[in-house]
């Protein structure tokens, strides 16, 4: 495997290690928080509003990625990131915890854009699938570092410990980027102008194949980030990331040893592959019923996401025009924060706070990751995309 991809690609692969780093570390306590909050009917509300105000932000971020430069754009989330973590600890209700979660969702809606837009313009295309696999490693340890450390830190140090862990750890992702070169030809200053978006600003057509699979398996993720808390706390499972540390170890192990394979196989047949494993990840946590079933089921959704997330990313590169690659990247995430909108929103109507509910709460997630395969088969067989 090369390692040859350049500085500006290391830089911004431990930028992005750390982002995702900082807003998983909270994610496994949130639950916890906002029921000792008197909000524990609200707990699916944790990622959907944070989800929503991401996919609001995203057609703005694509625009000014095309426009003002990536890494100006990649800074405004940090920026967000950073303030509304060390706000966190001020939440004395329900109502501002959920509207600190709305902001919150900006960052996600401006960093990963910038940055996607920036890895694009740097890595040739016969070599996408390679190093957004690594790329996608990196990212996958920010959310398993995050969620396994973040449960811990909270236990034995406190909420409020753990709030300012995560802006510290926003801010030391911005340092990583301050000596990544920009990529956009000729940026434009800002103006208010730019902030007025159009229907072509929102969503990039040509990437409409693999924004659709996007939406379809992250309803998945959306029920997991909600729901593997829960799971382990039926377990007895001190820890409410225990789920998310088995998975980093197995997607970190597909990506390094698959990155490449939709290089040489297609996009489209090796996203078959991983929708496969992803609908019987879903099987699977919907009759998690013991300690070893949970890591199973762990093991799996982690097979899943490295053998698909990476190639998802690579898919839409190659499916992006040069001149729109901001706005394909943020086509691409708003349909992933649509996907774990409608997921997490779910569970506010099929989880009922006990684990006799799981089936039926997991069903949805089997429905879709169905549905993704069966797209993803009639498109390879119906569509003359190489890709």
């Amino acid at each position: 495997m090369t390692l040859n991809y350049g500085k500006n690609f290391w830089l911004l692969t431990f930028s992005m290690f750390f982002f995702m780093t900082s807003f998983n570390l909270i994610l496994p306590e949130l639950n916890d928080f906002i029921t000792s909050l008197g909000g524990a009917d609200k707990k699916g509300l944790v990622i959907t509003l944070f989800t929503i105000s991401a996919a609001i932000s995203r057609p703005f971020s694509g625009k000014l990625t095309d426009t003002i430069g990536r890494k100006k754009v990649i800074y405004i989330g940090i920026l967000f990131s950073v303030l509304i973590s060390w706000s966190y600890p001020f939440s004395y209700s329900v109502l501002f915890f959920l509207g600190l979660r709305f902001l919150h969702g900006f960052s996600a809606g401006f960093t990963p854009t910038g940055s996607t837009a920036l890895l694009t313009d740097i890595i040739p295309a016969e070599k996408r699938g390679r190093a957004m696999g690594l790329w996608g490693t990196f990212i996958s340890l920010g959310f398993g570092v995050g969620q396994f450390s973040g449960s811990w830190i909270g236990i034995h140090f406190g909420m409020d410990a753990l709030f300012m862990i995560s802006g510290a750890t926003s801010l030391l992702s911005g340092v990583f980027l301050i000596k990544v070169e920009e990529t956009l030809p000729n940026p434009q200053k800002f103006d208010g102008s730019q902030l007025k978006v159009k229907w072509n600003d929102v969503l990039e057509p040509s990437v409409t194949p693999a924004a659709i699979v996007m939406f379809l398996t992250t309803v998945c993720t959306g029920m997991i980030f909600v729901l593997t808390p829960e799971i382990s706390g039926f377990l007895n499972i001190e820890n409410k990331g225990f789920f998310f540390g088995f998975y980093v170890v197995s997607t970190i192990f597909v990506r390094l040893f698959a990155s490449s394979l939709s290089d040489k196989i297609g996009r489209r047949e090796t996203m078959i592959i991983g929708v496969f494993l992803l609908c019987i990840s879903m099987i699977l946590l919907s009759r998690v019923n013991s300690y070893n079933s949970f890591i199973l089921a762990a093991i799996v959704f982690g097979l899943a996401t490295g053998v698909s997330s990476p190639t998802l990313f690579a898919w839409t590169a190659d499916l992006s025009h040069i001149s729109r690659r901001g706005v394909g990247a943020g086509t691409i995430f708003i349909a992933l924060e649509v996907g774990i909108m409608i997921g997490s929103l779910s569970t506010i109507f099929t989880y009922d706070n006990t684990v006799q509910s799981l089936p039926n709460v997991f069903l949805l997630g089997i429905v879709m990751s169905l549905v993704a395969l069966i797209y993803l088969i009639w498109h390879k067989l119906n569509r003359e995309s190489a890709f």
